[in-house]
């Protein structure tokens, strides 16, 4: 074939060893195709059939629903492969063959488009299918199963529509679940479901090839609906991609005790456990297991005689090689989609199994002394923004709670919430501010909204490979699934457990590690960090050039910072430090002091206060550079606000209430964000500058002279114009030397100030001749690029991301191409007046993965983040790195390392 050929073909077959396509061509044949052909080129069993490519997804989409010419003769000749391959006809009323249209995106996107089973099937083919196999049960359930789905993904007839009469004709034979079913029910169910359809407005196609065409289009429509657009922006998928269809004969795990369907896993993707891991229904179609329709079996021996080990060793055995050659093949963790057809296994889909953050530290470490994968390799499979939910809370086992049900540990983790039934409810209280567990007998895809506000989900049915289990570990959020034991009320008004009932808006909390279902709110632990999370930690350590500090205004974040692998405090608050009962008050009798020498009296009592701090920091750092920041905010923000009761405040100050209010009006600012606030505080007020100063000076001489290291750095906040910093470091050299004299130490420390307006940016080299080092004060720099406030940009911010006039939130990704220039920017011009200025980042960016990377591209020394994001920044430094040029990427990460 030449290249142009290949180019312009649209349709590639895969059956009998022999495939047009391998797991290289992911872009053009989506994940499941691409793995599809690579199973098939490894003899691995899978049933015939055809990809089409991503291609014309994007045709499909761009001209309105039309198909390029070319694409029904090469649909026609792939369909003749697969009927010769498999000796059935599509439409043949003795013989047919039936098939299954399915999406499939280069990346993973777990149940978020459609899926059609069953196609071929009719009024007049259900009955060949009958003869053909002996079993009329079965084509019936094939054929009700294939109405459902069609009228529900391709015609658009409500899914519950068809649910209320299954549900009857269950009720009726006294049966609990589909499989149960028998013939005379399943004929009346076929009768009623193409009724539901034509009293819809619609007609079920009875010539197959219409069916197929139907659901194609069904696929590649599915790719620009809401829930799978929603998928791709919390998971950062460009919408460009399209989806590929593919196009496969079907095999049936419904035809009796011998047939089977299920999901397995290499390894145990919540826990990492390097062992056979997964599920499976005895006659039921692969549906049944991801719905969460009915609650599965163990495919591993669980001692009650139901796995699949027990109950088909042969099958089991077949399967455990077949798991082993693909995690060997693809060097990682694998999840299968697998039938059983009358004994005889196929393999129906391989992809990267999605897993816990556990659980892809501990498979990677374990994978590295297998030989399977590098060091670099694990670094860079580990996504840095599940790794903070290892850093999460778990239950408190002291604590004293009631345990009111358990059901399977689908993801780990503990939360607690208020009791929602709908994912709209949980998305709506979400959005206030609070703490849901969204409550389902099964989550679908049409629940994304609320699964991504909740804290937890809860799930009657499904197991450990549902839909649920599969998206709350992929989000790092803790799941419950399976939970038999909860009855929810038809009204989902509350759920019951025996003689229990939970009621909306009660408070439960789930433990996604062990299953249990408690009542209440539970006390919870920090994470004890594992002994793979660790030598992860040690690997990125040594791949990463870019440094990583820590926000933190107490000894308790600070040593928690140490805990989590920082490099130092990047950002020391001082204002957070007066916000207790004793130092609020001097710092208002400060404000409220009538001459120079009583507010000089209120600033000397904060003093020894603000050393003690300053010292117990310095030595839980144990030399450790740390950068304290002069007071930031303005005054106002230390008295009280409109509304409060103001009698105690006055009677504590000595004033009266209406000098309180008058004072308040008065430093009462249009636009605090930009008004008295940072270094012009310090300059207005210069005794304040000195007051930390010397708290500072001092604190370092006490912890130098216990023998403990210090490296101070100090930040000067708010600079926009060169001589505010001058004023400022002079201020500082005059009262930190004054110490040093008096304590008779030396004591080396920088002065440098935080880049937070766009004129600093743009005057950096003016800027960097009075500072040693730049810090890059990202939430407000972002707040002044913009012209947009953090506080009121909720009110109108989720419109501009839908309408991707933002392409993320500018205050949790850092916006490159505004933002970041000013940085890069400012970043050169400070480095061509000072060459060996220290530049950092100390915005809650410095813990977000992409704005990691672009410190790091930007030539950076450092990101500061809150302590729990430290490991992220620390992984994320280290994927910059390799990510730069590969193995010379390595080198020079290793050697820059070295030179820190």
């Amino acid at each position: 074939m030449t290249a142009a050929s290949e180019r312009s073909k649209l349709v590639y077959f895969f059956g009998a060893g022999q495939a047009e396509g391998d797991r290289g061509m992911r872009d053009r044949l989506g994940g499941k195709g691409a793995n599809l052909a690579e199973m098939t080129g490894m003899g691995i069993p899978v049933p015939p059939g055809f990809t089409i490519s991503t291609e014309v997804c994007t045709v499909f989409m761009e001209s309105g629903g039309q198909y390029p010419a070319e694409l029904r003769p090469e649909v026609d000749e792939a369909f003749a492969r697969m009927e010769q391959l498999l000796g059935r006809r599509f439409g043949d009323e003795e013989r047919p063959l039936m098939v299954s249209v399915r999406s499939g995106a280069a990346v993973s996107m777990p149940g978020m488009m459609d899926t059609v089973l069953n196609l071929g099937l009719n009024d007049r083919t259900v009955e060949g299918l009958a003869r053909d196999s002996g079993n009329p049960r079965f084509a019936l359930d094939a054929y009700r199963r294939l109405l459902q789905m069609y009228g529900d993904v391709v015609l658009g007839i409500p899914h519950d529509r068809f649910e209320r009469p299954l549900a009857a004709a269950k009720e009726a034979a006294g049966v609990e679940h589909d499989s149960q079913l028998g013939e005379g029910p399943l004929r009346a169910l076929v009768r009623e479901f193409l009724e539901i359809i034509r009293r819809g407005g619609r007609t079920f196609p009875q010539e197959p090839h219409d069916q197929l065409w139907g659901a194609i289009a069904a696929v590649f429509t599915s790719w620009g609906s809401r829930r799978a657009t929603h998928y791709r922006r919390k998971c950062g998928i460009p919408d460009t991609l399209g989806t590929a269809v593919n196009v496969q004969g079907m095999v049936f795990g419904n035809l009796g005790e011998d047939s089977a369907t299920g999901v397995a896993f290499t390894r145990d993707p919540s826990t990492g456990v390097c062992e056979l891991y997964g599920e499976y229904l005895v006659n039921a179609q692969g549906e049944d297991v991801v719905a969460g329709i009915r609650t599965p079996h163990p495919i591993r021996r669980n001692g009650d005689g139901t796995s699949l080990e027990e109950r088909m060793p042969g099958t089991f055995s077949e399967l455990a090689q077949v798991c082993d050659r693909l995690e060997r093949h693809y060097r990682d963790i694998q999840d299968l989609e697998f039938t059983v057809e009358r004994g005889r296994l196929w393999l129906l889909q391989t992809r990267t199994g999605k897993r816990s953050a556990a659980a892809a530290v501990r498979s990677a470490v374990e994978m590295v002394a297998e030989g399977l994968i590098d060091e670099a390799t694990a670094v860079g499979r580990i996504d840095p923004g599940q790794l903070q939910t290892l850093l999460h809370p778990s239950i408190d086992e002291s604590a004293s709670f009631e345990v009111l049900a358990t059901g399977l540990a689908a993801s780990p983790g503990a939360a607690s919430g208020q009791v929602v039934f709908t994912a709209d409810e949980a998305a709506e209280l979400g959005e206030a501010g609070e703490q849901v567990v969204l409550v389902r007998r099964e989550t679908s895809p049409e629940d994304i909204h609320g699964m991504t506000a909740a804290q937890a989900i809860l799930t009657a049915r499904g197991g450990t490979t549902s839909h649920a289990a599969v998206v709350a570990r992929g989000m790092g959020k803790c799941c419950v699934a399976g939970c038999k034991e909860i009855d929810i009320l038809p009204d989902g008004s509350a759920f019951s457990v025996g003689a229990v009932t939970v009621r909306k808006g009660d408070w439960i909390t789930l433990d996604g590690s062990t299953g249990r279902v408690i009542l209440g709110r539970v006390a919870t632990r920090p994470s004890e960090l594992q002994g793979e999370f660790r030598t992860v930690m040690e690997w990125c350590d040594r791949f990463r050039r870019l440094g990583v500090r820590a926000n933190a205004d107490t000894p308790h974040d600070a040593r928690q910072a140490i805990e989590f692998g920082a490099e130092g405090i990047g950002l020391c608050r001082t204002e957070h430090m007066f916000f207790d009962e004793e130092r609020i008050l001097l710092v208002r009798r400060m404000i409220f002091a009538a001459s120079n020498s009583a507010r000089r009296a209120a600033i000397d009592g904060l003093r020894p206060l603000q050393r003690g701090d300053f010292a117990d920091i310095f030595r839980a750092m144990g030399g450790r550079p740390v950068t304290i920041r002069l007071l930031d905010p303005p005054l106002h923000e230390f008295l009280p606000h409109e509304g409060d009761d103001l009698s105690p405040v006055a009677a504590g100050l000595g004033v009266s209430t209406s000098e309180l209010r008058s004072t308040i009006a008065r430093l009462a600012e249009a636009n605090p964000m930009l008004g008295h606030r940072g270094c012009r505080l310090g300059i207005t007020y210069p005794e304040i500058t000195e007051m930390q100063a010397r708290a500072m000076g001092e604190a370092a001489c006490d912890v130098a002279a216990e023998g403990v290291e210090v490296a101070l750095e100090v930040m000067v906040p708010l600079v926009g114009v060169a001589r505010e910093l001058a004023l400022q470091a002079a201020v500082i050299r005059r009262v930190i030397d004054e110490v040093l004299a008096e304590r008779g130490a030396e004591l080396g420390y920088t002065i440098g100030t935080m880049i937070e307006l766009p004129r600093a940016c743009v005057t950096a080299d003016e800027i960097a001749r009075e500072a040693q080092f730049f810090s890059f004060g990202t939430n407000d720099l972002t707040q002044t690029v913009f012209g947009l406030s953090r506080d009121d940009s909720g009110k109108f911010l989720q419109v501009y991301l839908d309408e991707a006039i933002y392409p993320a939130d500018p205050f949790a990704v850092l916006d490159e191409a505004g933002v970041g220039r000013l940085i890069r920017m400012a970043v050169e011009l400070g480095r061509s007046a000072r060459p060996d200025l220290k530049v950092g980042i100390c915005g809650e960016h410095g813990g977000d993965p992409a704005s990691v990377a672009f410190c790091h591209r930007a030539g950076l020394d450092y990101v500061s983040c809150s302590p729990f994001r430290v490991p992220v920044a620390r992984l994320a430094a280290a994927q910059a790195a390799l990510a730069e040029s590969g193995d010379a990427g390595r080198r020079v990460a290793e050697e820059r390392l070295a030179a820190r």
